[in-house]
């Protein structure tokens, strides 16, 4: 899978740089070519003359590396790639990273790279586990940049924890692994729903939740990186799009999302309502905003909102297939289930408030899947984009069926 995939290998200064020169000759065994851009603490560790024997190419450190007027183009680096990989990743250069500050060749090469990056941290254990780091390794995973998980054992401090950079017959597998991707979603139309919806009671305030679109957004990406076509129907969240085959249409109201879902499920292949759509809206917005000094108590009069779920499950029809999600909060299972058959779904993902790290605004889901033959999938607490993995498996493996 790696054959003639032009990879960029970003080396910075680790203990772990030495792990580099292991990774260079597995990627070229497997017929990659890799280009080294190495920081100037990495070359501390590890010599440009071994690398360079090793990948065949001139290493790059330094934007000027002659003084005839030559230079090295991080630019043209971003556009070669296939991929780029920062193996050994310091704590430095991934808060370098995760904000912009391109003070050598490496970070700036990263900001020009339009490949998927995937990073490798390598550092001390309390470094790893600091707030700072895992706040800027949590920032690069929100640019779409993919983490490879250190693992945990003796570290050149002699201590042993999570810091050590994964072994290198692992960090190319998963750099294999990437690029055999199956593109089974390839010609597929999929609509999803993400994040609140907002109804209002005067020009300032609404009736909301806590949906952060952090889900939806997820599956939006596992869909269009397996080749389909996404619809992404979103309420107010500030996340972004990132697979230029997602269209995000950005909607405020439960009504809003109605319309938009409804009018453009007759053309897709399925659709996953993972969006937290208020149930209920009030019967009159003001519109002035509501005093409190004239007003007094205030009761609202709220009128139920349209059911999108049962909507586009009695629209459903043929080979089309409709997801649904059942956040709940005591005896999940039951009603899960009797959301499946209400609403005519081919199966729920089902998520509880009880379960910890699960539910609204975090990264992590812990889900059970339940389909309408009965079937019951449970999985533990995985990162958001795992789970959104696990999902489109399972939408795949219908869609195939037919």
């Amino acid at each position: 899978m790696l054959k003639g995939k032009h990879i960029i290998l970003g080396i910075t200064g680790s203990i772990a740089a030495y792990k580099a020169a292991y990774i260079i000759r597995a990627l070229v065994k497997k017929e990659a070519e890799v280009q080294v851009v190495i920081t100037p603490a990495g070359k501390e560790l590890i010599t440009p003359l071994t690398l360079s024997t090793l990948s065949s190419h001139p290493v790059i450190s330094e934007f000027f590396s002659n003084r005839d007027g030559t230079w090295n183009s991080h630019v043209d680096l971003g556009l070669w790639a296939d991929a780029m990989l920062i193996a050994p990743a310091t704590a430095s250069t991934i808060g370098k990273m995760a904000n912009g500050i391109a003070d050598n060749m490496l970070v700036t090469t990263y900001l020009s790279c339009k490949a998927p990056v995937f990073v490798a941290p390598a550092m001390d254990l309390d470094m790893f586990a600091h707030p700072t780091t895992q706040q800027n390794l949590d920032r690069l995973r929100s640019f779409g940049n993919h983490v490879i998980e250190p693992a945990e054992g003796e570290l050149a401090s002699h201590l042993v924890g999570k810091g050590r950079m994964e072994e290198p017959d692992r960090i190319v597998e998963i750099l294999e692994g990437f690029f055999s991707q199956k593109q089974e979603l390839k010609g597929k139309k999929i609509l999803i729903t993400a994040g609140p919806t907002y109804e209002r009671i005067d020009p300032v305030r609404f009736i909301g939740n806590y949906s952060s679109g952090k889900m939806g957004f997820a599956l939006a990406e596992a869909c269009a990186q397996r080749g389909a076509d996404v619809a992404l129907v979103s309420g107010p969240v500030s996340l972004q799009a990132k697979h230029p085959a997602i269209h995000r249409i950005s909607v405020e109201s439960a009504e809003e999302m109605y319309q938009a879902t409804v009018s453009r499920f007759p053309g897709m292949d399925a659709a996953i309502l993972c969006a937290a759509v208020a149930d209920y809206r009030p019967e009159v917005l003001e519109k002035e905003k509501i005093k409190r000094e004239s007003t007094g108590e205030m009761t609202l009069h709220l009128l139920p909102n349209k059911d999108i779920a049962a909507t586009l499950g009695e629209m459903k029809e043929g080979k089309q297939r409709l997801v649904g999600f059942a956040l709940e909060t005591h005896d999940g299972l039951h009603h899960a289930m009797d959301k499946l058959r209400r609403k005519n779904l081919d199966f729920i993902v089902l998520n509880s408030l009880e379960d910890k790290g699960a539910g609204f605004q975090y990264d992590t889901n812990k889900v059970t899947l339940l389909d309408k033959e009965g079937r019951v999938q449970t999985f533990p607490l995985k990162r958001k984009e795992e789970v959104a993995s696990d999902i489109i498996d399972k939408l795949s493996a219908l869609l195939k069926k037919g």
